[in-house]
C-alpha cells in the first residue's frame, strides 16, 4: 500500500474505535477487555502467518524484544490510560496522549539520531493547539486537584510507554523482523501482561455475550488492532515515527466528525478553529519540504 493509504486507514479506523470502546465498558473489567482484544488480534495474526507459511522461529533475544514491545504498546499503555480516565475527563486524556508526537520526536533523536525538520515542529504545534482548542469547552470544567494531577500523570506515563513501544517496533524492523510476526508475538505478550494485571488487581475474567460487546470486540481486534497497528507501525519505518505519530493528533478530529453524523454533535467556534488547525498541522507535517518551499516561493513572487 502507498503511504497515503496506510495513513488514511490508520486515522479513519482509530477515529472510529471510540464508538466500539464505549460498548466494551460495562460489566467486564476494562483490563480483561483489553486482554481479550489483543489475544483475539494475536490469534488472527498467527492464523494469517500459518496460512501464508511465514517464518515464526525467533531467538530468545528477539522474543525478549517482542515481549518488551508488547508490554509497552499493547499492555502498559492501555492499562495506564484506562486508569487515568477514572480521574480525568476524556478531553484532558486525549490532549495528554497527543503529546505522543513530541515524545516520539525526542525518542527518535535519542535512540536513532533522527533528524527532525522545522516543518514537523511547526506542524506539531499547530496540531496540539488545534486539539486543545477543539476540547476547550470540556477543559473549562476541569478542577485542578490531586485526582486531576494523578490522572494526568498516569496518562503521560501511558503515552511514554506507547512511545517506547513505537521505538521498539522501529528497532525490530531495523533488525529485519517482519511486522506481521512482530505484531503477532507482541500482541500475545501484551495480552498475557494485561491478564496478569487482572489477576494481581483481584478482578474477575467475566465475559459478555451481548451482541454489542461481541461485535465491538471483533472490530477492535481486527480493525483497531490487526489492521490499524499494522498500518501505523509500517508507516513509522517509511516516513518516521515523528510524522506517523501525527495520526494520534488527527484521529480525535476524525472522531468528532463521526460523532457529528452518529450522535448529532453540535459544532461551535471551538470546533471549527480546532479542526482547522489540526488539518493545517497535518498538511504541514506530511507535505514534502520541497513542495512547501515551492508554494511559499510562489506566494512571495505573487506579492512582488
Amino acid at each position: 500500500m502507498s503511504n497515503s493509504i496506510l495513513y488514511l486507514l490508520t486515522v479513519l479506523i482509530w477515529g472510529s474505535t471510540w464508538i466500539a470502546i464505549n460498548y466494551q465498558l460495562g460489566d467486564v473489567a476494562p483490563e480483561a477487555s483489553v486482554s481479550y482484544r489483543f489475544l483475539l488480534a494475536a490469534i488472527i495474526l498467527f492464523v494469517f502467518v500459518k496460512v501464508k507459511h511465514l517464518p515464526m522461529l525467533f531467538s530468545l533475544k528477539q522474543h525478549a524484544l517482542f515481549a518488551a514491545f508488547g508490554v509497552c504498546l499493547f499492555g502498559m499503555n492501555y492499562l495506564l490510560l484506562y486508569n487515568a480516565q477514572q480521574h480525568i475527563n476524556s478531553a484532558l486524556s486525549c490532549i495528554a496522549f497527543s503529546t505522543l508526537m513530541l515524545m516520539n520526536i525526542i525518542n527518535a533523536k535519542v535512540f536513532f539520531k533522527t533528524h527532525i525538520t522545522k516543518q514537523v515542529y511547526f506542524g506539531g504545534a499547530f496540531g496540539l493547539f488545534g486539539i486543545v482548542t477543539l476540547f476547550w469547552p470540556q477543559l473549562t470544567d476541569v478542577h485542578l486537584g490531586t485526582a486531576t494531577f494523578l490522572g494526568l500523570g498516569l496518562c503521560l506515563l501511558g503515552t511514554f510507554s506507547a512511545s517506547m513501544g513505537n521505538m521498539l517496533s522501529i528497532k525490530n524492523q531495523k533488525n529485519h523482523i517482519p511486522i506481521v510476526q512482530a505484531n503477532a508475538w507482541g500482541m500475545l505478550y501484551g495480552a498475557i501482561f494485561t491478564s496478569l494485571a487482572v489477576v494481581v488487581q483481584g478482578k474477575q475474567f467475566t465475559f459478555s455475550f451481548e451482541p454489542a460487546y461481541l461485535t465491538s470486540l471483533v472490530y477492535l481486534s481486527l480493525f483497531g488492532s490487526v489492521i490499524a497497528f499494522g498500518c501505523y507501525l509500517s508507516l513509522m519505518t517509511r516516513i518516521g515515527s515523528h510524522k506517523t505519530s501525527y495520526a494520534n493528533i488527527i484521529f480525535p478530529a476524525i472522531a468528532v466528525l463521526i460523532s457529528t453524523v452518529v450522535e448529532g454533535f453540535a459544532w461551535s467556534e471551538y470546533t471549527v478553529i480546532g479542526l482547522s488547525f489540526v488539518l493545517l498541522g497535518n498538511i504541514v507535517v506530511l507535505t514534502k519540504t520541497e513542495t512547501l518551499q515551492r508554494l511559499f516561493s510562489f506566494k512571495q513572487a505573487a506579492k512582488v
